[in-house]
């Protein structure tokens, strides 16, 4: 069971509403969600997307600058479909290609293993693998918001309500829980 939350601030504080990610593919898709949502150009939109205390995630986005992204959990985030969008892109596609090419020989099974058909399977597992079992990104990303790097690593239950309580936004998020 997925939660996710968009948080814009305006010149009145925080304004919060719960969002589908149906039609996101990408974090382009969503970065462009958090930027529709927006009142005005340049405001701070932060997008939580949290997996039933498995992993959460926070995207945020500053007016036409590029999202910033922080995971919890890589590793279980990577596993599932809306993490997996966050998780790719901080790992880079041509970061996971060249590591699992490390992993494999140019006819692309590991030294000694007999050939065999590539499977989507096989590959979710591999790009899982390589995602760390921990947190991953933008650690400061809520520092300016009164979130320390240190106090966001340290998370563990209720995640998204601590982090709401320290930027000034627990009220509006319990809200549209």
């Amino acid at each position: 069971m997925y939660f996710a939350a968009l948080l814009a601030r305006t010149e009145d504080g925080w304004e919060a509403s719960d969002i589908e990610l149906d039609n996101v593919e990408t974090l382009a898709d969503l970065a462009d969600l958090a930027r529709e949502s927006a009142a005005d150009d340049g405001e701070t939109v932060i997008v939580f997307i949290e997996q039933e205390d498995a992993w959460f995630g926070i995207v945020r986005v500053d007016g036409e600058d590029d999202p910033r992204v922080f995971v919890s959990n890589a590793a279980a985030a990577a596993r599932s479909s809306y993490g997996e969008i966050l998780t790719s892109e901080l790992l880079g596609d041509d970061d996971r290609d060249g590591a699992l090419d490390e992993l494999t020989d140019l006819d692309g099974t590991e030294d000694g293993e007999p050939e065999h058909e590539d499977d989507d399977e096989d590959d979710a597992a591999a790009t899982a693998g390589i995602a760390p079992a921990g947190p991953l990104g933008e650690g400061r990303i809520l520092a300016d918001l009164g979130m320390t790097e240190r106090d966001l690593i340290d998370l563990t239950e209720d995640a998204l309500g601590e982090i709401a309580d320290a930027i000034g936004a627990s009220d509006i998020l319990e809200a549209v829980r």
